[in-house]
């Protein structure tokens, strides 16, 4: 099921944004095939490795040319591929672009990089926060008069990354269909990091976006009205009554001083503003907030943390987070109303499916059995 079915795609193992890619390819429905490195230095997926859901996985070792030369015969029939090595690995491996379009001149080839395929940092090691460092991203984020706080990796490894090449080849497979040509999609994580802040320069450009402090804006924790609190309990809420409709229904349920809160847009009261918000909510717990204030236009909602998060009754109605053999995930997204998407397995083991892919791409018993003999396969 799911609006990419009938699409087979081939994977070369990596980490972070690789992974993430195959997952959301292969929720939506792609028969994801993950070639993992043959021996112990296999990256493999553990039970409960959500990233590596959905696939089968044959083991091949692509130092060796029999072992490139499996690969190869995987893209034959293959719609796509994609690669997270460095610029110019793929190509050394025997399996680059050029290399995969000898067999199918239509095939779609994923490139997953931090920098780039080109450019003076291409060849360079990094993380995700080094590439949204880069981006303009990483700067904007924390608090005023204090270090860039890292959001988690989700800004360069999973939004500016691995999501940013599943459209990429979704597009790509889309124009191949229509051009009978593939093509190589670059995706790179600055790139992506930077694509994400495009609001940000938008405001910039107005002259509503002060880039020089932090914490001084107005998605950025400067507005007393967008921040999180601690509550009496010691946990948090978070509020977002940006409009004034909603700022007016938070001075009603927070019983706030009109006199000192009515100027929402008072930018030089909003430190002091933030001070007096800030004790008014940590005069009740967060369950008590909850109740006063969940499921209005306030624009609401309690800090939960991953254990909470799948017990909240709006993400247990609507499925959010789902178990598959034990492991408790988040469900695929966005939903479909005719192809839904579904979760048929859970990480594979290293090679479990090895035979069974080789047997489909014509391979015999025979030839399986003389590749796992060399160490081609395993």
């Amino acid at each position: 099921m799911g609006p990419l079915e009938g699409i087979t795609i081939i994977e070369l193992a990596g980490i972070g944004p690789g992974p993430f890619c195959g997952m959301m390819l292969a929720d939506m429905g792609a028969t994801v095939i993950r070639v993992e490195r043959t021996g112990p230095s296999g990256l493999g997926s553990l039970p409960g490795d959500v990233l590596a859901r959905g696939r089968k996985s044959v083991a091949v070792n692509l130092k060796n040319p029999e072992g490139q030369a499996v690969v190869l015969k995987l893209c034959e029939k293959a719609d796509a591929i994609f690669e997270g090595f460095r610029p110019g690995v793929a190509e050394r491996m025997g399996v680059g672009p050029e290399d995969c379009w000898k067999v199918n001149p239509k095939l779609v080839y994923g490139r997953m990089t931090g920098w780039g395929q080109e450019g003076p940092l291409s060849q360079a090691s990094g993380h995700d926060i080094n590439y949204i460092s880069l981006a303009g991203a990483l700067h904007a984020i924390g608090r005023k008069g204090q270090t860039p706080v890292p959001p988690l990796n989700l800004v360069g490894d999973f939004g500016g990354g691995g999501m940013l090449l599943a459209f990429g080849m979704v597009c790509a497979l889309l124009e191949a269909q229509k051009s009978g040509k593939g093509q190589v999609v670059d995706a790179a994580m600055v790139d992506g990091a930077a694509t994400l802040m495009a609001m940000f320069f938008t405001f910039k450009n107005l002259g509503m976006w002060n880039d020089k402090e932090r914490q001084v804006n107005l998605l950025d924790g400067g507005a007393h009205f967008y921040d999180t609190y601690e509550t009496k309990d010691g946990k948090y809420i978070s509020l977002g009554s940006i409009e004034p409709q909603f700022y007016e229904l938070l001075l009603q349920k927070a019983e706030l001083d009109r006199d000192k809160f009515g100027n929402q847009m008072n930018f030089g009261a909003w430190p002091e503003l933030k001070v007096e918000l800030a004790e008014v909510i940590k005069q009740k717990t967060r369950d008590e907030w909850c109740e006063i204030m969940e499921g209005s236009d306030v624009c609401f909602a309690p800090v939960l943390n991953l254990s909470e998060a799948p017990e909240h009754p709006h993400n247990k109605l609507r499925k959010t987070f789902v178990e598959l053999d034990g492991v408790l995930q988040p469900a695929p997204s966005p939903r479909f109303s005719r192809t839904e998407a579904e979760l048929t397995n859970s990480a594979p083991k290293v090679g479990q499916d090895t035979d069974a892919v080789l047997t489909d791409c014509g391979f015999s018993a025979e030839e399986i059995a003389k590749l796992r003999e060399n160490g081609d396969v395993a």
